[in-house]
């Protein structure tokens, strides 16, 4: 995987969206899982890459470092013989203090190629920490963001296992409904009323059968009393009912 890459990666999964990619999806879930998977899958790679990154930096500032070491030790040598020369000179020894002007003319050139390699370093040096620290922010980033989805995942099963649960009452109490006993006690009730109902009619249908016949009892009464008057009145005799009262 390249520093741009890396980068880019790192960039794009620390600034997603949870909440609207969650929206989007059709099973939140399921699809956190994957996120999951992903984003600890990423932060694997991203963490061997910024490693390998930060080696690289450390093996430049190593070089750079020792460069600027050399510099100073090419530098040393160069004031050594320099002031052996001026020793050598000031002692009439003119061709042995030439020599030595030499050797500090060399140990500068040194000196001067060493400045050169650490100078040409620090630009690279420079980028590379900026690169690693970008890295570095993302990649905490990306750890938090990770975070963020687990805390998530869990608050979204708990939820889910909530909503089942509610579910399930509402099932069992929609059950209830259907097979609610204060119904059928109801229908029971019901039957009884129109059962206590039609024994009354026929209570009532009998108490008047019973009326109809005292009724016509006495209607034969006043027919037989009608019939023995008649009866007296021409045999010329008292009526039965005027002979028994005195009349």
């Amino acid at each position: 995987m390249t520093k741009q890459s890396i980068i880019g990666r790192i960039t794009q999964l620390a600034k997603a969206n949870i909440n609207a990619l969650l929206d989007q999806a059709e099973d939140p879930a399921m699809m956190l899982d994957q996120m999951v998977r992903d984003y600890t899958s990423s932060i694997s790679e991203a963490e061997s890459a910024i490693a390998q990154t930060i080696g690289n930096l450390r093996l430049i500032e190593q070089d750079h470092a020792e460069d600027m070491a050399n510099a100073a030790d090419w530098g040393n040598k160069a004031v050594a013989a320099s002031r052996k020369a001026d020793e050598l000179r000031a002692a009439g020894s003119t061709v042995d203090a030439d020599k030595f002007d030499n050797l500090a003319k060399l140990a500068i050139g040194r000196q001067i190629s060493a400045e050169k390699e650490a100078r040409s370093a620090e630009p690279m040096i420079q980028s590379q920490t900026a690169v690693v620290e970008q890295l570095k922010t993302g990649l905490n980033a990306m750890r938090t963001k990770l975070t963020q989805l687990s805390s998530k995942r869990d608050e979204l099963i708990a939820r889910s296992r909530t909503a089942d649960a509610q579910r399930q009452v509402q099932d069992a109490v929609k059950s209830i409904d259907l097979m609610d006993p204060t119904s059928e006690i109801g229908r029971f009730e019901e039957k009884i009323r129109r059962e206590e109902a039609r024994v009354l009619g026929q209570q009532e249908l009998a108490a008047s059968s019973l009326d109809s016949q005292f009724e016509a009892l006495e209607a034969s009464d006043e027919q037989v009393e009608l019939d023995a008057r008649l009866a007296a009145l021409k045999a010329g005799s008292p009526s039965p009912r005027s002979i028994g009262t005195g009349e």
